[in-house]
Order: C-alpha cells, then sequence, then structure tokens
C-alpha cells in the first residue's frame, strides 16, 4: 500500500466522483453534525482517497491538512477511523482510480478544491 507520503496518522477521484460529492458551500459551511465515530460518511471516504492522490501524483500540489480535518469533522466522520480497516481500503480504491488518468484527475482536483475551488476551495492548494 502507498502510505509513505501520507502523515504519521495516515491521512488518506474517481473523476466524476468529483463533481457528485455533494459538498457544496451549504455543506462545508453547517456546522459539526451530531457525530457518531462509528460512522463514516461516504463523501470523507471519497476525500481521503483525493488527499491521498494529490499528495503522491499532483506535482506542485500539496493537501492542506487541517482543512481537510475540518471538512471530515463536518461531515461527522472522526478522521482516526479513515485510517484503517474497510475506510481505508474504500479510499485506497479512489486514489487507484484518480491514477489512472493522473493529469486529468489533478486538473478537476485543482478545479473543485483548488484556492478557488468550486466544490471545496482551499483543500488543495500550491506545493
Amino acid at each position: 500500500m502507498i502510505l509513505h507520503a501520507l502523515p504519521s496518522f495516515a491521512l488518506p477521484l474517481l473523476v466524476p466522483a468529483l463533481l457528485t460529492l455533494g459538498l457544496g458551500t451549504a455543506a462545508a459551511a453547517e456546522g459539526p453534525a451530531p457525530a457518531d465515530k462509528a460512522v463514516v460518511s461516504n463523501d470523507a471516504v471519497k476525500l481521503a482517497g483525493l488527499v491521498r492522490f494529490v499528495a503522491e501524483s499532483c506535482p506542485g500540489t500539496k493537501p492542506d491538512y487541517a482543512r481537510f480535518r475540518e471538512v471530515v469533522e463536518r461531515l461527522g466522520t472522526d478522521l482516526a477511523a479513515l485510517s484503517h480497516g474497510e475506510p481505508l481500503i474504500r479510499s485506497a480504491t479512489y486514489t487507484q482510480a484518480y491514477q489512472k488518468d493522473p493529469e486529468a484527475s489533478c486538473r478537476r482536483a485543482q478545479e473543485s478544491f483548488g484556492p478557488n475551488g468550486t466544490v471545496v476551495p482551499g483543500l488543495i492548494g500550491p506545493g
């Protein structure tokens, strides 16, 4: 598994999934949901796959891990839950899917999650 580029807490995009995450500004602006820490949001899993992909495959770009933590928590997911078991395996499948066309995936990730992103602005930035 490719965890060497991730921080010690193992942070973890199918290209079409970029537009179907459902994380528009309304979702990002909401406060933390009452979270059952055993529940792992599918959107959080997708974001974990994206963050891992960007860290490993997008030159000149890096994830903002503080912003990632914030978004994951607002989705009602404990960040630690993404670092093991079934959520980690699922997020890795997203990472692998994005790696099939890294140039297009990096471009779309920047458009959707970069400083002026349309889905979660500021999730990724210059590296």
